[in-house]
């Protein structure tokens, strides 16, 4: 599709064509370059990013801006499309035009929370300095001052936002505080948006609703059964059982009912637990060669070859890129000499 401006992509520095998962990454790559607790001096950086992000990640907003551009984001227009005002404002908030026009600008701010928090719920409170007009004069000494203090005389506060998490909230999710954002004469505050980002976990991943983690077994669980132990996120201790006769194969998943993340706005419900095997094998020599087949006896038949005059017997070995990439790296190739493939490897 035809796109007539591209300075919200290139804001973020992607493609039109981007995908939504390229867009929030590169979205949180700036974000975190340019947040103002790092970058005080970014603050309006951090606001475009904002903003553009604001619009490419919703995909009726990103259709807006790719057919009218940022004026159709503005004004609110687009040719043969349905109800752009209410996206708008959904965007921006307030009513009519002459409304938003009184209206300041939104700020945002990115959160890293952790999963124990939204999956517990917590309360956080997080420090904001806003810009605040002066009651006393009530902003009326900034109309004759524009020259001199480019259009503000505020006064900075320290504001505290108290942040409540609710069981079973999203990566992305946003938490909005209307009203709380920079104070400007003959202007209504903008909101204050809090956009939620979960840190990366030591054990569980999650997607949707479900939980997923990895379990290291030994060769000898994975065959004749086990018992292992699983601390849960609010600190309980599960006890998983894997009967003898039972085998778990690598890479195998089992699952956990009602252990996984709580529904949003449904915390008596939760996904699943999801446990993805990696069974663990002994080292080389680890059993006697006398002893070897005593072992195969008790394991199912392997698979015989015929054997036949045509074959060729060869090596096994185990792989080394280093050493091919010094071989090649050392030789000359001659003029008429194609070139060379194959992998490299040493005898075991």
């Amino acid at each position: 599709k035809m796109v007539r401006e591209t300075g919200f992509y290139d804001l973020l520095g992607v493609s039109p064509k981007a995908s939504l998962d390229e867009i929030k990454k590169a979205y949180r790559k700036l974000a975190l370059k340019y947040h103002p607790d790092k970058n005080p001096n970014e603050g309006e950086k951090f606001k475009l990013i904002s903003q553009a992000y604001e619009v490419l990640s919703d995909p009726k907003k990103r259709d807006l801006y790719d057919q009218g551009g940022e004026q159709a984001i503005k004004e609110g227009s687009m040719a043969g499309g349905e109800s752009p005002m209410d996206i708008f404002n959904m965007f921006f908030g307030g009513g009519g035009r002459m409304q938003r026009e009184r209206r300041g600008k939104n700020v945002v701010h990115q959160l890293g929370v952790t999963l124990e928090e939204l999956y517990n719920g917590s309360t956080r409170k997080l420090g904001l300095q806003k810009n605040v007009i002066c009651e006393k004069c009530e902003g009326k000494k900034v109309a004759s001052l524009l020259s001199s203090f480019n259009g503000k005389i505020v006064i900075i506060i320290l504001s505290i936002l108290i942040m409540v998490f609710v069981t079973g909230m999203k990566d992305s999710q946003k938490i909005t505080f209307h009203g709380e954002g920079d104070q400007e004469p003959g202007l209504e505050p903008g909101d204050v948006i809090i956009v939620l980002d979960i840190k990366q976990h030591p054990v569980f991943q999650r997607r949707d609703d479900n939980l997923i983690m990895k379990m290291k077994i030994k060769l000898v669980e994975a065959l004749c059964g086990f018992k292992k132990t699983i601390r849960t996120l609010d600190n309980r201790l599960l006890l998983i059982n894997s009967p003898p006769g039972q085998v778990i194969k690598p890479n195998d998943l089992k699952c956990i009912h009602n252990e996984g993340m709580p529904v949003y706005r449904d915390p008596d419900e939760k996904g699943l637990l999801i446990i993805q095997f990696e069974t663990e094998f002994p080292d080389k020599h680890w059993l006697p060669e006398h002893m070897l087949p005593d072992l195969e006896r008790l394991l199912p038949v392997r698979d015989h070859v015929m054997m036949s005059d045509d074959m060729e017997e060869v090596d096994l070995c185990e792989v080394d890129y280093e050493k091919q990439k010094r071989n090649h790296s050392g030789e000359a190739c001659d003029e008429d000499e194609g070139p060379r493939h194959g992998v490299q490897c040493q005898t075991q």
